[in-house]
């Protein structure tokens, strides 16, 4: 239920002065405002001067960092950034974790919860990284995930970090394509609410009970409609207005085709799509001979398929390549938390491609006598 402004802003204020305070992050905007800071956080730091609350903000050019001494310091630097219109606050102690969002009639949605780890000790600069989701974020005792997700989530999360520019600005509209129980959805909401941006993200499953099930979710965390779900296919669902960003973790087969085509045709700026199975051309190779010497490439049923995902994936770089996209398949996990471990990264340069692109494309394609699915679903788009 919404809960009055003020009251939550001075429980914040408490939670932020309270010495058991491990880290907090401001992030987003109000509605109609444009706060001087667009990102700030904070976390207690050991000093050879002593104990200090080390406030990191942004201005969406350039951080600041200073080290603010407890007591009236802290205090008069605290009610400062609790003057900004931002749109979210996220803090954690060593007993509680609390989340506030500010709806557009400007009341506050705050979900609270016990801590979930023990707190750390007030760390230098030195300290190991962390996650850029940690674990044990309250967002995950709502929206489950084993450990082994949560490690999948967290990584997809680091190459999406890498994609972004660190200076991005603006409203930000994201799709998650295939989205199922909507793990990566939420935490990447989470994750770039947290950078300061002002995002709009939409999740996209076929099945309608998945749609209700997310949407309740959403509604829970206070994130709705900034956060919102459509039941259809990949292929054929109502997003509008056209994302910047698309997401696709694990779309099962020519899914994974569906989504990157999608995204051309949108003119995304960035994709990042995890691919899963790659039926499509392994039964293709099966159904013809090898290409001169390379018979045992797929002679064997397990060399076929692990050959058919290589050669799968080339070919989906190769003609993001040829629409305008500098793209690169990368490992995003390592292999023990899943097998399909290979990321397809894509950023929007509208550039030309080149004629030796070209023909490294079509040479694959005749040398191996396959039809990728992406080139049928992109038969009707215009290459860059």
């Amino acid at each position: 239920m919404p809960e009055p402004l003020d009251a939550a802003l001075t429980e914040v204020r408490a939670l932020l002065l309270d010495p058991a305070l491990t880290r907090a992050v401001a992030a987003g905007r109000r509605r109609g405002q444009h706060p001087a800071v667009v990102r700030a956080e904070l976390r207690p730091v050991a000093l050879k001067a002593g104990p200090r609350l080390q406030i990191l903000t942004s201005d969406g050019v350039r951080p600041h960092t200073r080290n603010v001494a407890p007591g009236d310091e802290a205090g008069a630097a605290v009610d400062a950034l609790l003057a900004e219109p931002f749109g979210n606050w996220h803090v954690e102690t060593a007993d509680t974790t609390l989340q506030l969002r500010v709806t557009k009639s400007g009341e506050a949605q705050v979900h609270r919860a016990a801590a979930s780890r023990p707190a750390p000790e007030p760390g230098g600069h030195d300290r190991a990284k962390d996650y850029l989701l940690d674990p044990g974020d309250p967002i995950f005792v709502e929206i489950g995930g084993s450990a082994a997700k949560r490690r999948q989530v967290d990584a997809f999360l680091r190459a999406l970090a890498a994609t972004l520019p660190a200076d991005l600005t603006g409203p930000l509209r994201v799709v998650d394509l295939g989205c199922g129980n909507a793990y990566l959805t939420f935490a990447a909401y989470r994750h770039l609410t947290q950078r300061g941006l002002d995002v709009e993200l939409v999740g996209v499953d076929v099945r309608e009970d998945q749609r209700r099930r997310n949407t309740e979710l959403a509604e829970r965390l206070g994130w709705a409609p900034r956060v919102r779900f459509v039941a259809g296919t990949i292929a054929d669902a109502v997003v509008q207005p056209a994302p910047d960003l698309v997401l696709a973790l694990h779309a099962c087969d020519t899914a994974t085709d569906e989504a990157l085509a999608r995204a051309v045709r949108w003119d995304a700026r960035w994709v990042l799509a995890a691919p899963c199975c790659h039926h499509d051309v392994a039964a293709q190779l099966r159904s013809r001979p090898a290409p001169g010497p390379h018979g045992l490439l797929t002679r064997q049923g397990i060399l076929r398929e692990r050959f058919a995902d290589v050669l799968t994936d080339a070919l989906r770089a190769g003609l993001l390549r040829l629409h305008g996209y500098r793209a690169e398949v990368v490992e995003f996990v390592d292999s023990q938390h899943t097998p399909r471990n290979l990321l397809i990264r894509a950023r929007r340069t509208g550039s030309e491609p080149t004629d030796d692109q070209r023909a490294e494309y079509r040479e694959l394609v005749d040398q191996w006598g396959v039809t990728p699915r992406l080139a049928t679903l992109l038969s009707g788009a215009t290459p860059a």
